[in-house]
């Protein structure tokens, strides 16, 4: 997709697809000045004959007058000008950009990011609207005997104000094509099935995400690795697949200083969850493929960091391993220690996404981190909690978790805060070992972050439970790409 940014006091310019805005009540949004007269008489026919609303979301196509630069013209309903939020906008956005996708327009005019959203400016507008082109377009077919149908769409041109800062639109057009490209990747492998993206396909991966952006370097641990580091906890949850697990560390290097310290990223890499000996049932169980979204969402993050080329230092670190059952998998009641050399006593072995990344947090000591955030499709009770509009967070540092609530609250990505209060830790007692896997029935997301928080108690950690927002169910299966804009925004926030 080719971006361009048009600053120009009329919108009178040869495109396939003209894009404006419809108020509810009030009508068309754009300058009447701006339009040609006979598109603007189309226009305000079309809406006094009550073909469009102006409701939010609603879009309408109709073919351009003879003549006319523009071949067709795309309204977009924006609803009440007094209520249009950040929320609005999104739904507007990603309604126009769905809009196109049903055309075979080639090329597109949009004016909408100088729409007046609350609390929010132009460059925000323009990030929002180019990542929703850049999702609408995607398309999973990778193991589809015949491939999807491409949009044919390949060239937006985005209407600002004439005396707009073309340096920071363009900025935050770049942006929104990173973030939409880091979403994909995760999508993509998110979406994959669990025979083709194992742990080691998620290495290959990285590897040639490395190999494609001088600034990554790529290591992958084997097992035989991880053994000498004593990660037993990692390993334990591997124990029973024929798949072997790995540890797959990316160091990002953008800051002029490569000793600078580090963001870390830690993503939980379940490649497939069967419950292990803990064996989950049979219903919806094929949707524990998308259990490695923590790893995804990280993968994704990297690549669009890589693309915007980030002055920071950023460390991923990838815990991917499949949890099944066999004769050699980890039982209920067995005790395994882990590389802080804690003990740990696994009490069910569906609950493996913490064993995976408590060794991870302790391998992340070593780049003496200036923060650290983990991404795991964690807990059901996160789902109950939350559903599929929040991701949990819990955190031991408040400036921390409050910095990427605020991160939320402005890319529509949102978390909220859940308590991590010591009361919680005694859940996790146990009678043979410095600590259990479990913590009981009840407070299940706060037990599982209490869990992990004995492995970040060296540096400023952050949870993300990301089990309702990964994906979605029913007709619209698929992984959402969640969190990869609230992880890229914080990142682009950071300084060196």
């Amino acid at each position: 997709m080719k971006y361009q940014l048009l600053t120009s006091k009329t919108l009178d310019k040869k495109t396939d697809c003209l894009v404006l805005g419809v108020w509810d009540r009030t009508g068309l949004d754009a300058p009447t000045d701006m339009l040609a007269a006979h598109v603007l008489e189309l226009c305000n026919n079309v809406i006094s004959a009550g073909d469009i609303k102006g409701k939010v979301g609603e879009a309408l196509v109709v073919h351009g007058p003879a003549k006319a630069a523009a071949s067709r013209v795309l309204l977009v309903g924006l609803g009440e000008k007094n209520k249009f939020d950040a929320k609005a906008y999104r739904k507007v956005v990603r309604a126009a950009a769905q809009a196109l996708n049903r055309t075979s327009a080639k090329s597109a005019l949009i004016s909408l990011i100088q729409l007046p959203v609350t609390n929010r400016d132009a460059a925000w507008a323009a990030t929002q609207l180019v990542m929703e082109i850049g999702n609408a377009q995607y398309r999973y077919d990778q193991t589809k005997s015949r491939k999807a149908d491409k949009p044919e769409l390949n060239n937006v041109v985005i209407a600002a104000a004439p005396d707009a800062a073309r340096k920071i639109l363009n900025d935050a057009i770049g942006a929104g094509e990173a973030i939409s490209l880091g979403m994909s990747v995760a999508r993509e492998l998110g979406n994959l099935p669990g025979n083709i993206c194992t742990p080691s396909y998620l290495a290959e991966r990285a590897v040639e995400l490395g190999m494609r952006n001088k600034s990554i370097k790529t290591r992958i641990l084997t097992e035989k690795q991880m053994e000498n580091l004593k990660m037993g906890s990692l390993l334990s949850v591997g124990r029973g697949s024929k798949e072997e697990s790995r540890l797959i560390v990316m160091e990002y290097k953008g800051s002029r200083k490569a000793s600078t310290a580090p963001y870390c990223l830690v993503g939980k890499g379940i490649t497939f969850d069967t419950g292990g000996i803990s064996i989950k049932a049979g219903a919806g169980m094929d949707e524990m493929k998308f259990d490695m979204c923590g790893a995804a969402s990280v993968m994704g993050t990297m690549t669009a960091i890589a693309k915007l080329g980030l002055p920071i230092n950023v460390t991923a670190i990838i815990a991917a391993a499949e949890n099944m059952p066999s004769s050699t998998a980890t039982r209920p009641g067995d005790i395994v220690t882990s590389m802080s050399g804690k003990t740990i006593e696994i009490l069910n072995t569906d609950a493996e996404g913490r064993l995976v990344l408590c060794d991870a947090l302790t391998y992340a000591e070593r780049f003496k981190p200036k923060t650290v955030i983990d991404i795991a499709t964690l807990t059901g009770a996160a789902v109950a909690t939350f559903g599929e509009v929040n991701s949990a967070l819990l955190s031991n540092n408040d400036a921390l978790a409050k910095e990427l609530f605020a991160v939320g609250q402005e890319t529509l990505d949102s978390v909220w805060q859940l308590p991590l209060d010591d009361e919680y830790q005694s859940l996790l007692d146990s009678n043979f070992a410095d600590i259990a896997n479990i913590g009981g029935p009840r407070a299940g997301t706060i037990t599982a972050a209490c869990f992990l928080s004995r492995f970040a108690e060296k540096f400023a950690w952050a949870h993300l439970d990301i089990a309702g927002t990964a994906w979605l169910g029913g007709g619209q299966k698929g992984a959402t790409g969640r969190p990869v804009p609230l992880l890229v925004e914080y990142l682009r926030q950071q300084k060196a």
